[in-house]
């Protein structure tokens, strides 16, 4: 059986012994919280809820910090504030965060460099050095550190006082006051104050009631490095399955989907929730297959397909996808990914997306399932929390020459706060009708 995308491990006895001691650690969640997701992701198949993914594309050691945590958080709680109001249904809040330490590689040897490829901080270090190149197996134990540091701090963030719903919505009046294209989501951003105003007429009390306060959130991340996720998978007597404790929900990823490859053969054996990435190449024979492995028993929630086609092919490759999975009685929620789809080299050298190819395709996605009758389940978007200059657009107009000021990402281009929260802002426009 194929292992797509591992590393080449120089010392298969520090192999051993790190998975002997990840097989000893506490999980970094709990099956109950995988069962809650796994029932809400069902809601949101049925339209009665709407998943927000977003994070990282790659988290570092270095980006595990209060500060840079809290701020992602932020972002992520502020948009789902927006696409509350727009969808008027729950929505289900996910983080590419705390695990997302590892990342597929189009080529082991990097094409600038020379140097074998950076495959995330969970197997080597970014720096172009050979010494700091060589997969070392000790990085999956300070990937678990890192991982439970950062799930403590969203605990902590989330139950705080940093979920506080009016202070959530006053960051993002803020926003649209600054924002070049506030104008346009102004009225949204009051219509949201109004809201606010008729649950106080109402008699609900903001100051008191608990959920105004604190939210709940859960942890994703793609199952890619398998030495890690099965140390990480525990047996529930109480259920009788198996759950990668890693994260709430793992996902396999477009370059480890084969149906007979290792990672489909390791998520058929665990109970989280299950998530597959599915690009322009995909078939309807083939996500058929794969639910066929991963979900037998059609349990709601149980498996989501992550599309991630391109602005381009959204129209063109997604009805036969849906229709053909809807045909043969699958049970799966559907999640649009606008960024990996849409990357482009910028005429300096760095990888970019432009902001309008990002909203193109999740408006594409929105008019498809719209005219099959089937459920649009939510978005997942690589954002951070800070101020960079990675993707190309938005109300600032950034364009290729604004690339170099702040280009930080491990892996590909993020959009910074200001594109995530009109993103968000679109989406809830597209959601609101």
């Amino acid at each position: 059986m194929v292992a797509a995308q591992q590393p080449d491990w120089p010392d298969l006895a520090a192999v051993a012994e790190v998975r002997a001691e990840l097989s000893v650690v506490p999980g970094l969640v709990v099956p109950e919280e995988c069962d809650r997701l796994r029932d809400q992701l069902a809601a949101a198949g049925r339209g009665e809820a709407f998943v927000l993914q977003g994070g990282d594309c790659a988290e570092t050691f270095a980006s595990v910090t209060p500060a840079q945590v809290r701020d992602k958080l932020r972002t992520i709680l502020q948009m789902a504030i927006v696409l509350t109001y727009g969808a008027s249904v729950p929505i289900v809040k996910i983080g590419r965060m705390a695990g997302q330490f590892a990342k597929p590689r189009s080529s082991d040897i990097e094409a600038a460099t020379g140097l074998p490829s950076y495959r995330g901080d969970a197997v080597n270090d970014i720096a172009a050095d050979a010494a700091a190149r060589r997969p070392d197996p000790s990085r999956m134990l300070a990937a678990y550190h890192a991982s439970a540091t950062t799930l403590n701090l969203v605990r902590a963030l989330t139950g705080g006082g940093l979920a506080d719903l009016r202070q959530v919505h006053e960051w993002n009046k803020d926003f649209v006051a600054r924002s070049p294209a506030g104008q346009r989501y102004e009225r949204l951003a009051q219509d949201i104050d109004r809201a606010l105003a008729f649950m106080r007429a109402c008699g609900v009390d903001l100051d008191h009631e608990q959920s105004m306060h604190s939210v709940e959130f859960f942890a994703s991340h793609e199952a890619l490095l398998l030495d890690y996720e099965d140390a990480l998978t525990r047996y529930d007597d109480e259920r009788g399955a198996a759950y990668d404790l890693s994260g709430h929900l793992v996902w396999v990823g477009e370059r480890s989907r084969a149906i007979d490859g290792a990672h489909v053969a390791f998520a058929t054996g665990i109970a989280n929730p299950i998530a597959v990435k599915l690009g322009p190449a995909a078939t309807a024979a083939e996500a058929i297959a794969l639910a066929e492995r991963l979900d037998p028993d059609r349990i709601p929630g149980r498996l989501t397909f992550i599309t991630r086609v391109g602005a381009d092919s959204i129209r063109d490759v997604l009805p036969g996808l849906v229709e053909g999975v809807t045909a043969a009685g699958v049970s799966a929620t559907w999640i649009c990914d606008p960024m990996h789809g849409n990357t482009i080299s910028s005429p300096s050298g760095y990888k970019t997306r432009r902001f309008d190819d990002v909203i193109e395709e999740v408006r594409g996605f929105f008019e498809v399932h719209r005219a099959l009758g089937t459920t649009p389940g939510g978005v997942h978007v690589e954002l951070t929390g800070e101020d960079v200059t990675e993707c190309l657009g938005g109300a600032h107009d950034l364009d290729h020459a604004d690339l170099v000021s702040r280009y930080e990402t491990a892996c590909d281009p993020r959009l910074n706060t200001g594109q995530s929260l009109e993103l968000a802002f679109l989406v809830a426009e597209m959601l609101h009708g």
